[in-house]
């Protein structure tokens, strides 16, 4: 016996059809519209010039205050304050909405920080995202993937950021918000490539570059990468660099890579190209003849990579890149040396790393400092905090118009405070992080004429140690 035929009346069909397509409409995934959120000031501060560029590239995803405070202080030059904008490819899964901003409106000298989520290539053209950022003087690229940010090549949005960096701003970034701030950017949209597996092939088809974004002064040549040590993307870049110089992606027959370890780290570069290293261990990696081979499916060979490990506290200058200090490690057959992370450098670079000062007791007085005056820059200033009191003051000499920075490695073993102070004693600036192994920065530009003394002091807050704290000193 045939099964009835059960009809419908016509309403109830009509509302059955409504449902399914209301149903099918739901599970459809729609473009959400670009979301601004706005911590601070609703009016942007004005200014006829700033003192940048500056920048950060971070080998995770948030911001490291000690990094971004020095960006501030250098864009602002000591006086006024400055608008940062947060430009995200993806919303947070968890927590605050505006994870970035919540750290840059702690920091000193910030009149606002704006968090732009932007899910579509289009979002490049908002008028609204575009004023934001052109109104702003720090522009940070959030963690998350890369690939979206490619796809702002070419957009409004692209020129926006370069107009922040023209004007004296800055821009950097974690994670992908580092990988995108290099001119030569892998960016992954054809999926994650391991070190094994770049290795293997160097033309596999998950190592893909974008080309031509940004190009940031001093920073020619470089591919950028994050998450460096913890997951094991030495080989990669290697593969990376060794690729673009036998595709000629990168002029004069050399390519850089810039690798920056997560849990802090942080690789600050000024206006001059001076980089000053922050929180963990940063890498870079050089490629500066053809690869012996390198080609679609067989592993790579290449002999004698130059690496150099910037330790917290130590410097690169990007602008005249050095030519001593560095290890070497090769690839054979898409198997690299060991130890790819330390070595001992071929060769010293003497005074091309500028002057180094070690303390030497008793210096817990401006007339008993130790004397910086005669080393040149960038220089290293280091001691300990032998005690729960201990202070230690080092003397700084700086003509009309020069510019000093001090960035500070601070160990575990106990807080430190930094001061600059003028001849008298008086605080001009200060950094005073709080907690053990908090590394502290602060930056001071003479503005009186002739010359003057100044003084560095480093001052236990809390515990004490052997452990030495390093500090650099940097004029320009």
């Amino acid at each position: 016996m045939a099964s009835p035929v059960i009809r419908r009346s016509a309403p109830a069909l009509a509302a059955t059809l409504l449902a399914l397509s209301l149903s099918a409409t739901a599970q459809q995934p729609a473009h959400a519209a670009a979301d601004r959120v706005r911590l601070g000031s609703a009016g942007d501060v004005s200014r006829a010039s700033w003192n940048g560029p500056a920048f950060t590239m971070n080998g995770a995803g948030a911001v490291v205050p000690a990094s971004m405070n020095r960006a501030v202080e250098e864009i602002r030059g000591g006086s006024g304050s400055i608008d940062v904008v947060v430009l995200a490819g993806s919303a947070p899964t968890s927590g605050s909405r505006t994870p970035e901003c919540d750290t840059v409106m702690s920091l000193t000298g910030v009149n606002s920080c704006t968090t732009w989520t932007l899910t579509a290539a289009g979002d490049g053209n908002n008028s609204q995202v575009n004023t934001d950022v052109r109104n702003a003087e720090f522009v940070y690229f959030a963690g998350g993937d890369q690939c979206r940010y490619a796809a702002w090549k070419g957009t409004a949005l692209e020129a926006s950021v370069e107009s922040v960096v023209a004007k004296g701003g800055g821009s950097g970034g974690g994670s992908a918000g580092h990988h995108i701030n290099s001119p030569l950017v892998y960016d992954a949209c054809n999926g994650s490539v391991t070190s094994g597996e770049a290795l293997a092939n160097p033309y596999d088809r998950y190592v893909s570059f974008t080309t031509g974004m940004f190009q940031w002064v001093h920073y020619g040549g470089v591919i950028n990468d994050s998450h460096f040590v913890t997951r094991d993307r030495m080989g990669r870049s290697m593969a990376f660099v060794a690729r673009a110089v036998k595709d000629g992606l990168t002029s004069g027959g050399a390519a850089w890579a810039v690798g920056v370890e997560e849990g802090g780290g942080s690789l600050f570069i000024d206006r001059n190209g001076l980089a000053t290293e922050y929180g963990k261990d940063a890498y870079v990696v050089l490629a500066d003849h053809q690869p012996e081979q390198a080609a679609d499916r067989k592993p790579l060979t290449y002999s004698n990579f130059k690496i150099w490990r910037l330790t917290p506290g130590t410097t690169f200058d990007f602008k005249n890149r050095p030519t001593c200090g560095y290890y070497l490690r090769s690839v054979t057959n898409g198997v690299p040396d060991a130890n790819l992370y330390s070595g001992t450098p071929v060769t010293g670079c003497g005074a091309q790393t500028g002057g180094a000062l070690t303390e030497t007791e008793p210096n817990n007085t401006r007339d008993t400092a130790n004397d910086a005056t005669g080393l040149s820059s960038p220089s290293t200033l280091t001691g300990t905090m032998g005690s729960a009191t201990d202070r230690d003051y080092f003397k700084v000499g700086l003509a009309s118009g020069q510019s000093a920075s001090v960035q500070c490695g601070v160990p575990a073993a106990y807080d430190a405070d930094l001061y600059w102070l003028d001849s008298s004693g008086s605080t001009l600036e200060r950094s005073v992080g709080d907690g053990a192994g908090t590394d502290e920065s602060l930056t001071f530009t003479r503005t009186a004429s002739g010359s003057g003394t100044y003084y560095v002091d480093v001052e236990a807050y809390s515990g004490s140690g052997t452990s030495p704290y390093t500090c650099t000193l940097t004029k320009s």
